[in-house]
Order: C-alpha cells, then sequence, then structure tokens
C-alpha cells in the first residue's frame, strides 16, 4: 500500500511517499502555502503521480495533547484532501516529529540552518513511518 503523507504548515507543507511493505517512507519535497492554503492543482498533481490508497496528515497537537490551532487548520487540510480528491485521510499524531527530523538531519551532516534548509519533507516522513507503526 502507498501511502503519501504530509507535515502540514502555513507557509510550506512537505509531503513524502511511503510503503507499507518496506514500513518506509521516502521523503519528497514541500509545497508553498499561503496562510495554511496550498496550491491545490499540485495536491492534485501528487496524488495523481503517486495514485496513494490514504493519505495521511501531521496532527500537531499540543504536548499534552490537546487540540491546538495549527491541529485545527491540519484537521481542515485533512478535510479538503477528502472531499477534493475524494481519498481517505488519516491524522497521524506528530508531536515531537519536527525535533526528531531536525535530530537525523544534523546527523546526516546539515549545519542546523533550516530556515534556508528546511525539513518539512523528513517530517512528513517521519509521520508516515509512525502511521506504519499504527498498523
Amino acid at each position: 500500500m502507498l501511502v503519501l503523507g504530509f507535515d502540514y504548515g502555513t507557509q510550506k507543507i512537505g509531503y513524502a511517499i511511503g510503503n507499507s511493505l518496506t514500513q518506509s517512507a521516502q521523503p519528497l519535497g514541500a509545497l508553498k502555502a499561503r496562510d495554511g492554503v496550498p496550491n491545490w492543482d499540485q495536491v492534485a498533481t501528487l496524488v495523481n503521480e503517486w495514485k496513494p490508497e490514504i493519505v495521511v496528515v501531521g496532527n500537531p497537537l499540543n504536548m499534552d495533547g490537546s487540540v491546538s490551532e495549527l491541529s485545527k487548520r491540519a484537521q481542515k487540510f485533512a478535510n479538503r484532501i477528502h472531499g477534493r480528491l475524494g481519498l481517505k485521510v488519516e491524522l497521524v499524531d506528530e508531536r515531537l516529529t519536527s525535533s526528531e527530523a531536525k535530530s537525523y538531519a544534523k546527523e546526516r551532516g546539515h549545519r542546523g540552518d533550516f530556515e534556508s534548509n528546511p525539513i518539512d519533507a523528513d517530517a512528513a516522513a517521519l509521520i508516515v513511518e509512525s502511521y506504519f507503526s499504527t498498523l
């Protein structure tokens, strides 16, 4: 099963593809967003290219598990993917995903300049792999 994952953000939305057979994911890139709204044609192109069976969207809950404002927006993004593209979409708890992605990036030689070298796609890959761990 192919899974397309998104790390939702208001300026960038990272995306990755994963395969349930290998239980692994590959970071692909990031879409620009304007106040959390992507170019929906680009999202449709990704879906048409990869033909995932499911889409997972990171749910940025607060550390205590409560719903954050960004979490509400990620839910809205997920609902729009389902409504516009007719795909099954699930939210995945993404607490600490960004810090984990930063740690992995630094291990691979990233210099820590995350503004100029973002890790949104890496975070999306971790979200997909987290989804696999729940199967």
